[in-house]
């Protein structure tokens, strides 16, 4: 496993996605409103989305130049996306958010951490 990603171009663009998904779950946009409701999220919670998000792209950028940063957080958000297809799954909520949003941005997390750090 190396400590600093290589290539760097996968985790910067996973970087912009997080930024993003962040902006737009500031007040969540339709989809991701339908998203959090079908899954039964607690509205309660929603405002906690944009920092972790947030999070996550100051994480994977400074993880460019921080040794073990941005593996963590590349894993952090497979993890974060797994939960997300979990919960899809538990709730029966299985149309195109459960493709596009879930299943969709865990494969692209598992293909940055593989490709960028674990290669």
């Amino acid at each position: 496993m190396w400590t600093l990603p290589d290539p760097v171009w996968p985790v910067i663009v996973l970087a912009a996605i997080q930024l993003v998904d962040g902006l737009m779950c500031l007040r969540p946009a339709s989809f991701i409103a339908r998203c959090l409701e079908g899954v039964k999220w607690p509205r309660r919670y929603w405002r906690l989305m944009p920092p972790i998000k947030f999070a996550a792209a100051a994480g994977l950028i400074a993880g460019i130049w921080i040794p073990y940063l941005g593996a963590v957080t590349s894993g952090a958000l497979v993890l974060y996306f797994a939960v997300a297809v979990a919960m899809h799954i538990r709730a029966r909520y299985l149309g195109r958010d459960f493709y596009l949003n879930a299943l969709g941005m865990l494969t692209i997390c598992v293909a940055t951490f593989v490709f960028c750090f674990a290669l």
